[in-house]
C-alpha cells in the first residue's frame, strides 16, 4: 500500500485539475462573493465633476479674506447653472459641483453669514476641499480585476463607477452525497444501530459559502446498486463530495464503484488527522472528492481540499486554503507522521490567540461545533510551546 500524500502535495494535485468554469455576466446586485473574470472599467470619471467635499462656500481663493455677496445657492445634484464671478462666493452643498472660477470652498463653521453676504476671516487655500474630476478613478480605467472575490467595498466602488454588471467565473455545481446504511434523517425515531445524518447538511452549508450551488443527493444504503445509481447521479455535477464508505470495511464501496464508473482516482489517504482516508479523483471535468465518514473528518476535508477547489473553479487568483496568523493558548503536542487539525476558539484582543476545544476525536461534532477555527500543527518531533506562533483557517 502506498504512503500517504502530505498534506501540500494532496492540495497540488486537487487545484491541478480544478481548472476555471466559463464566465458569465453577473447583476451587481447579486454579485457579492463571485470571482472577477474580466476587468471591470469605470463608465465615468469619479467624481464626474469637481465637487465640494463640505456645505460651505465656493469662493476664489485670492478673494479671501474678506467679505463677499451670495451670488447662488448649489445643491448637490444641481447642474451647472453659471460661472462663479470674481468677488462673490457660492453656498455650496458637499457633493456638490464646484462652479468654474472657483478654486476653494471655506466650510460653513468657519464663517458668519448676514444681510445676504458671507464674512471669511481667513485666506482660503487653492484647491481646499474639493474632489477633483476623476480623482479616485478615471473611466477606462479597472475597478475589479481577474481573480478577485467581490466583497461589499468593491461592490460599491463598482457601482459608484457606473458599472452594473460583472462578468464572473460560474459557481460550481457540487453534489454533496452521504452512504451509509445507518443513517437517518434528524427529527425521526432512532432503532438500535442507527444514528443521525449530519455530514450533507454541514458539507453543503461549508461549500455553499466557498460559493458553490449546492445540491444534497439523498442517502445511499450499503449497497452497490444504490451507490452506482448515487453516484452516477453526482457525476453530472462540477464536483462530487461524498462522505463515508472510503476506508478498507466490507461495507466501503465508495471508491470501488467509482473506479468502476470510470473515475481516475489521483490519489487516496493523505498524512492528515482527521481525515487521512480521503480520496480524489475526476471522470472528465467533474471532480471526485470522497471524505471520511467521521463529521469532523468530513468538516476538516471540505475545508482543506474540496474550499479551494471551488476557489479554482472560480478563477480565484489564489485559491489555497486562506490561513491567518494566531498564538497557541496551550502546548501543542507534533505528531510525527501527520499533519494536524485542531479544532479552536479565537480569543483575546491582541492576537488573536487561539485555545483548542476539548473533544478533539473525528466523531465529536457536538464539541466542535463550539470552534470557529482549525489549528494547523505540522507534523513533527516535540511540541509547539504555548504563546508560539501558530497558523490557522477560520471555519465557515
Amino acid at each position: 500500500m502506498a504512503e500517504p500524500l502530505s498534506l501540500d502535495d494532496a492540495l497540488e494535485v486537487v487545484l491541478a485539475r480544478a481548472r476555471p468554469l466559463p464566465a458569465e455576466l453577473v447583476p451587481l446586485a447579486v454579485a457579492t462573493g463571485r470571482v472577477v473574470a474580466e476587468p471591470a472599467l469605470a463608465r465615468v470619471d469619479l467624481p464626474p465633476f469637481p465637487s465640494s467635499a463640505m456645505d460651505g462656500f465656493a469662493v476664489r481663493a485670492a478673494d479671501t479674506p474678506g467679505r463677499l455677496p451670495i451670488a447662488a445657492r448649489i445643491a448637490a445634484g444641481d447642474p451647472l447653472a453659471h460661472v462663479l464671478e470674481p468677488e462673490t462666493a457660492a453656498g455650496i452643498a458637499t457633493g456638490a459641483v464646484v462652479p468654474p472660477g472657483a478654486d476653494a470652498v471655506v466650510p460653513v463653521e468657519l464663517v458668519s453669514e448676514a444681510d445676504g453676504e458671507v464674512e471669511i476671516p481667513s485666506a482660503a487655500r487653492a484647491a481646499a476641499h474639493i474632489r477633483p474630476r476623476g480623482g479616485d478613478v478615471r473611466a477606462g480605467e479597472p475597478v475589479a480585476t481577474p481573480g478577485e472575490t467581490l466583497r461589499a467595498a468593491r461592490i460599491g466602488a463598482l457601482a459608484a463607477a457606473g458599472v452594473a454588471e460583472v462578468v464572473c467565473g460560474r459557481r460550481p455545481r457540487v453534489a454533496v452525497l452521504a452512504t451509509g446504511s445507518e443513517l437517518r434523517p434528524p427529527g425521526g425515531e432512532l432503532e438500535p444501530g442507527q444514528i443521525y445524518e449530519s455530514n450533507r447538511v454541514m458539507v453543503a452549508a461549508a461549500l455553499a459559502a466557498a460559493g458553490a450551488d449546492v445540491a444534497v443527493l439523498p442517502v445511499a444504503p450499503d449497497d452497490e446498486a444504490a451507490h452506482r445509481r448515487a453516484l452516477e447521479e453526482g457525476l453530472a455535477a462540477d464536483v462530487l463530495v461524498s462522505t463515508g464508505g472510503v476506508s478498507m470495511g466490507p461495507h466501503d464501496l465508495v471508491r470501488r464503484v467509482a473506479t468502476e464508473l470510470g473515475v481516475e482516482e489521483l490519489f487516496w489517504r493523505v498524512a492528515i488527522k482527521p481525515g487521512k482516508p480521503v480520496s480524489f479523483g475526476v471522470r472528465g471535468s467533474t471532480l471526485v472528492f470522497g471524505l471520511p465518514g467521521n463529521p469532523v473528518s468530513a468538516l476538516v476535508g471540505s475545508v482543506v481540499f474540496v474550499t479551494p477547489a471551488l476557489r479554482a473553479l472560480q478563477g480565484a487568483a489564489d485559491p489555497r486554503p486562506a490561513y491567518e496568523h494566531g498564538r497557541a493558548t496551550i502546548a501543542l503536542r507534533r505528531n510525527a507522521e501527520r499533519d494536524e487539525f485542531l479544532r479552536a476558539r479565537r480569543v483575546g484582543d491582541d492576537g488573536p490567540l487561539l485555545e483548542p476545544v476539548t473533544g478533539q476525536e473525528s466523531h465529536m461534532i457536538v464539541r466542535a461545533a463550539s470552534a470557529d477555527s482549525l489549528v494547523h500543527v505540522p507534523r513533527g518531533t516535540g511540541e509547539i510551546r504555548a504563546g508560539s506562533p501558530v497558523r490557522y483557517l477560520r471555519l465557515p
